[in-house]
């Protein structure tokens, strides 16, 4: 038997200044990264365990990497939504959607970080 995938296996967030980047994504959430350099561009990787659901990503500076907060929408999952709004916006972050709920399905909330990037948060109802 064929094991199914889920459609989405990895993510890249754009930045210009990687160190800044990892300062922040640091102070928000307590990640650690590892760095390396992949086809020329500095990548931060994101924590990642197997033994863990979810996929993992990479902050990533290079020529092709411009940060927005027009494209696509990244959710981290947290345990204490309003924390983690408060961290980002003390570690330089805006709020760009208060924390709304969504029913049976949690929170969710909005900051921009760092590097001008929207990023988004979900909490679970449980």
């Amino acid at each position: 038997m064929t094991k199914k995938y889920n459609p989405v296996v990895y993510f890249e967030i754009p930045v210009t200044d990687i160190d800044r980047a990892i300062k922040f994504y640091k102070s928000v959430f307590n990640f650690t990264f590892e760095r390396e350099v992949i086809d020329k561009n500095e990548m931060a990787l994101f924590p990642f365990l197997d033994e863990n659901a979810g996929i993992s990503g990479a902050l990533a500076k290079g020529k092709i990497y411009k940060p927005t907060n027009d494209g696509v929408v990244i959710y981290f999952k947290t345990e204490n939504i309003d924390k983690t709004l408060r961290m980002s916006i003390e570690s330089g972050g805006q709020l760009l959607y208060p924390k709304t709920s969504n029913g049976d399905l949690g929170f969710v909330a909005e900051f921009e970080d760092s590097e001008g990037n929207r990023i988004a948060l979900h909490q679970s109802s449980n």
